[in-house]
This record gives structure tokens, sequence and C-alpha cells, in this order.
């Protein structure tokens, strides 16, 4: 079972690399998680003869195809190198130093010309930095962790605006933060739940009808 595991997944890598697409791509196309892809491509698993049978039409091969030892497996790469690692933090540290940057530009400009002390524009400045971690996370990570940047980032917008209005003392407005972090807790588990319940519906089809793809599979000339 190991060798045709094994051989699965080196055929799905070289297939879906050839073809140019990513695992979320693969994934998309199959009504699974990038995550299912993954698991297949490092030999954990092998899916089912439906599935199966969708990838060979998908790349214009058959199951047998698809299941024979027809390379050398190796264990795709799951660390990020050490230089890409450095170049996306670069990259991230670089766009929140450039909203800093804006931050103080605008801090002195004000300062200097209209004589006013904006200190709120810093205040600002947290909200902008989270939208930017976020908008990477999902890039690069895929969106791990964003639902507790999305809680900051709700937490320093409630902020923001209880120190824009603070002559008005407006305490009142920190009393909608725990409804809206709740809010967004439950968002996140309602689209963690959906993505689960989106894989196993596709893996629980009809029995019958994966039985009949299977059996035209096998027919001569297929």
């Amino acid at each position: 079972m190991d060798e045709l595991k094994a051989a699965f997944a080196s055929n799905l890598i070289r297939l879906r690399t050839a073809a140019g697409m990513t695992q979320a791509e693969l994934g998309e196309k199959l009504h699974y998680s990038d995550k299912a892809v993954s698991k297949w491509e490092r030999a954990e698993s092998v899916p089912d003869a439906y599935v199966l049978t969708e990838l060979g039409r998908l790349f214009g091969v058959s199951v047998d195809a698809l299941l024979s030892p027809n390379a050398q497996w190796a264990p795709p790469p799951t660390l990020r190198t050490e230089t890409e690692t450095y170049s996306r933090l670069f990259v991230l540290l670089s766009s929140i130093a450039a909203i800093w940057t804006l931050c103080m530009v605008e801090f002195v400009v004000v300062w200097t010309v209209l004589g006013a002390i904006q200190w709120i524009v810093f205040v600002a400045a947290v909200p902008l930095s989270l939208i930017a971690l976020l908008v990477f996370n999902t890039v690069w990570f895929r969106g791990r962790g964003n639902m507790f940047i999305v809680m900051a980032l709700v937490l320093s917008l409630v902020l923001l605006i209880y120190l824009m209005l603070l002559k008005y003392n407006i305490w009142q407005v920190f009393l909608i933060l725990a409804p809206a972090e709740l809010l967004v807790f439950l968002a996140f588990q309602i689209r963690r739940k959906a993505l689960k319940t989106k894989d196993s519906t596709v893996s629980r089809a009809p029995e019958t009808e994966r039985r009949a793809l299977g059996n035209k599979d096998s027919l001569p000339g297929n």
C-alpha cells in the first residue's frame, strides 16, 4: 500500500507541475482543499475511485497510469528556504515601515504648516499595519492565523474611534468590542466548518456513481 501511495504521489506531482497548476488550483477543480492535495502528494493517502477518475480525465491519463510506479518519488519540500523567508519578512517590514513613514510625514507637515499636533495619525498607523499584515498573510500563508489578525484589527479600529472622539469621552464605544470579536470568531469557525463539509460531501459521492465511473474506466479503449 505504501508503494501505491508513493507511486500515485510521484505521478500527481509530475502531472500537476507539468500542467502549471498549484495545489490550490487542483483542489478547486476537484472540490477539495489544497490540504487534501498536499496530503496525497506527501504519500499519506490515495483518493477514492471517483477522484482518481476525475484526475485521469483532467490530465488525460488512465487510472492505471496514475497508480503505476513511473518515477522515483521524493517528498515535496514543505519548509520554505531561508532566503525566501527573509525576503518575505523584508517585504512585510518594508510595507509596514512605509505606512509609518507616511504617517510621520503627515504629522510633520501638519505640525509645520498648520501648527497642529495630530498625534492620532500614529494610532491610525496600527490598523493600517494590521491590514497589510492580513493581506500578506493571506497570500503567503493561505490565511493561517487571520482570525487573530482580524481580532486585533477590530480592537485597533475601536480604539482609534475612541481616541478620535476623545473630547466627547464616548467610552460606550468599547461595549461593541465584545460582540464584534465574537462575531469575528464565529465567522471564521463557520468558514472552517464549511470547508470541511465541502470536502466530506465530495468524498461521500454516491457509491453507485463511483462504481459506474470505475467500470467505464475499465472498458477497452479507456
